[in-house]
């Protein structure tokens, strides 16, 4: 899995001319870990810089097969801002001037940006446009080792794992945009005369008492005029009001359920005449390159274990074993400060 000395790394590794300014990789295991050597990987090293290097393989398509990206992050500090995600690139990529607006296949990983944006990227290319999955997947945001892992099939099926536990899974057409919607509403289609959307509604048979209408207030019987009082003088006399305790306020019908309530109307759907089935969604030729493209805030992640594999269960299983004991392990070391030195991960794939 690792090489001994940092001329190995670079013969893998392309760093991209496109800029001058791209922060640097070293070789490092970081501040713990399991296993010194087993540990070590590809380390950003400056702070708030622009990252761009690749790594070529021997192309391949995955028609008719499964196509599973994997590998580890190691936040060797704490993360404020930057992206970890790792991109495929077709074999027409250019190394030397990769940048930002290369174009990938897929772009794939750990997304943080401050306290709202702790996710993981999903982004497909699809007829030269870049299709961003619509669910949230939460990323890890702590400084151990994590397994980041997604599955392509031939079925239009997905799954992102994060430690190998499936994190998130369905179908490419109801969690990307790729394609128009099967059924779009038929604004033909008028909501009935007889449709009632009213759940409750006022008791028909409820009729209002004959003595219900009562004055809100009423002179105050227990007051008489003053016998001093002169109407010449003083106007002519009227007890003061007070509340009339027969007062009963404004009639009402009860409320009762409408026997006749059909719901709330929702206008419906048709087949979309726009939409059409493309069994391709998943596909990919000639996928030759595997990149880091990323920003980093505060330097210092580590990449490893990088695998490219149709075969799922080898994934998992290769996921366990290379990660697996050095999760653990870093619980126990966490507190070791020893650097690592000059190695890096192949990328693996059954097609070489």
């Amino acid at each position: 899995m690792c090489g001994a000395a940092m001329n190995e790394w670079e013969k893998r590794w392309v760093q991209s001319k496109h800029r001058s300014d791209y922060g640097k990789f070293r070789v490092a295991s970081g501040r713990f870990y399991g296993d010194r050597e087993k540990d070590k990987g590809l380390k950003a090293t400056e702070d708030t810089k622009y990252y761009a290097v690749s790594a070529r393989f021997p192309p391949f398509n995955n028609e008719g097969q499964t196509l599973v990206l994997q590998y580890t992050v190691k936040y060797d500090q704490h993360v404020d801002c930057g992206g970890a995600y790792v991109k495929l690139y077709s074999a027409d990529l250019v190394q030397e001037v990769m940048n930002e607006d290369s174009e990938y296949y897929i772009m794939f990983g750990p997304d943080i940006c401050g306290e709202d944006k702790k996710i993981v990227q999903v982004i497909f290319n699809y007829k030269d446009d870049y299709y961003l999955i619509k669910k949230n997947i939460t990323c890890e945001t702590d400084d151990f080792t994590h397994l980041y892992t997604l599955i392509l099939r031939p079925d239009l099926t997905y799954e992102v794992k994060v430690d190998n536990y499936v994190a998130e899974a369905g179908y490419l057409e109801d969690d990307w945009d790729f394609l128009p919607p099967r059924k779009i509403v038929d604004h033909e289609m008028a909501k009935p005369d007889y449709w009632d959307e009213r759940e409750l509604i006022e008791d028909p048979m409820d009729k209002k008492p004959d003595d219900w209408d009562q004055p809100e207030r009423i002179p105050d019987p227990n007051v008489t005029k003053p016998d001093d009082w002169d109407e010449e003088m003083d106007g002519e006399w009227a007890p003061p009001s007070v509340p009339n305790p027969e007062y009963r306020g404004i009639w009402k019908p009860r409320i009762i359920k409408n026997p006749n309530y059909n719901g709330i109307w929702v206008q419906p759907l048709v087949d979309n005449p726009e939409y059409t089935p493309d069994p391709n969604l998943y596909k990919y030729f000639n996928i030759s390159v595997i990149g880091l493209e990323i920003l980093q805030g505060k330097s210092g992640t580590i990449f490893d274990n990088f695998l490219i594999t149709n075969d799922e269960q080898y994934a998992e299983d290769a996921g366990n074993e290379m990660w697996g004991p050095t999760f653990m392990l870093h619980k126990v070391k966490q507190d070791q400060d020893s650097m690592g030195y000059l190695c890096w991960s192949e990328v693996h794939h059954p097609w070489a």
